[in-house]
């Protein structure tokens, strides 16, 4: 009894949010409308992409902005493994041959995408695991850039700047909270492994990590391969979700929410992340709302256009400015306080835990 009592004490805040999750999208299937759904089954979604940018970014202290193009890798190895045959031939009338004739059911289409997106991660994301973080943050901009480019350019495969269309729609509500409850779980569990303490150990002291022979190149590699690996499953479910999507879809845009929806919970924690979320999408729909209001109740002599952008991003500047560590800076929500531990001393814990 003791020792089941400390599995939930010690994990109190990942069954936390566990449970909450499993309760709104119980509740938002039971209420039967539409819109709701919609807005609740993007919101777990968009939590998967947060979450596996945290594992990387919140850990290691890197800022990214590349993995929205891990979505996007995610998205189209969805579409094109996933979709028929007859459709493909429709879509993309040039694709290559041995990819024109392969239908394959969701769950390996899926996976198969994460799979993807975490190579292209390991081929060309170990170079960027040796630079600085502000010249990795650069470098990941312009890994962004690059993903875009081809994507928006590769025609027989992507169908080019344009529409891709004829994507099957396997993703409901149900499906994308079973992935995020999958997804919660993964980053506690991350965050609390070997290579999770590793590499925070790294983002506190790097002359300590390495004096204690962390190898800290290779640990933030595997680190940003499998967030990788978590957004490209964000892309794959977001994709046979929409049905038809562009290479826009995955760029600047997507790129701003995905951060702010981190910044604002707090970047360093797994319940910031689960927590802006939460607020971002709160916010973000109800300024949607009262600019769509606005615009066809006919109360101002213009249209509004783009008030819910120009608000969130100043709400984001607000939240830097006050409160830069987010609204959950330390600690995970509903645990145990733990004990604050100097920065400089923080990789020697890290290597004593992880022993």
């Amino acid at each position: 009894m003791n020792h089941l009592h400390g599995i939930v004490r010690s994990n109190r805040s990942m069954l936390l949010f566990l449970g909450l999750f499993a309760l709104i999208a119980v509740a938002t299937q039971l209420s039967g409308v539409p819109l709701m759904q919609r807005i609740v089954t993007v919101m777990m979604i968009n939590l998967i992409l947060v979450l596996g940018l945290q594992v990387f970014m919140g850990n290691s202290g890197f800022l990214s902005f590349v993995h929205i193009g891990f979505m996007g890798i995610g998205a189209y190895t969805s579409a094109l493994l996933a979709m028929p045959v007859r459709a493909k031939s429709a879509a993309l009338p040039t694709l290559y041959p041995f990819l024109a004739d392969i239908q394959l059911p969701f769950l390996p289409a899926v996976l198969l995408a994460a799979l993807v997106a975490a190579l292209v991660a390991a081929i060309f994301g170990y170079p960027l695991m040796r630079l600085s973080e502000s010249a990795a943050a650069i470098a990941s901009f312009a890994m962004l850039v690059i993903i875009h480019v081809v994507l928006s350019q590769w025609s027989a495969v992507t169908n080019g700047p344009r529409t891709l269309f004829g994507v099957l729609r396997y993703t409901d509500l149900m499906t994308a909270a079973m992935w995020a409850l999958v997804i919660i779980a993964v980053a506690y569990l991350f965050k609390r492994s070997t290579l999770g303490l590793k590499l925070r150990a790294s983002r506190d002291n790097i002359h300590a990590a390495y004096s204690l022979g962390i190898n800290v190149v290779v640990v933030r590699w595997i680190a940003f391969v499998i967030s990788a690996a978590i957004c490209g499953l964000a892309g794959a479910l977001w994709a046979h979700f929409i049905t038809s999507f562009a290479p826009g879809a995955f760029y600047l845009a997507q790129t701003f929410v995905v951060l702010t929806m981190l910044i604002v919970g707090g970047p360093r924690t797994v319940s910031g992340a689960v927590v802006g979320v939460l607020a971002v999408t709160a916010v973000h729909e109800g300024l949607r709302h009262v600019e769509n209001t606005l615009n066809t109740g006919g109360s101002l002599p213009f249209q509004v256009v783009g008030l819910t952008e120009v608000l969130l991003a100043a709400a984001l500047i607000v939240m830097l400015a006050v409160r830069p560590g987010g609204l959950i800076q330390s600690g995970e929500a509903g645990s145990p306080k733990a004990r604050t531990v100097p920065p400089q001393q923080s990789a020697h814990v890290a290597a004593e835990e992880a022993s």
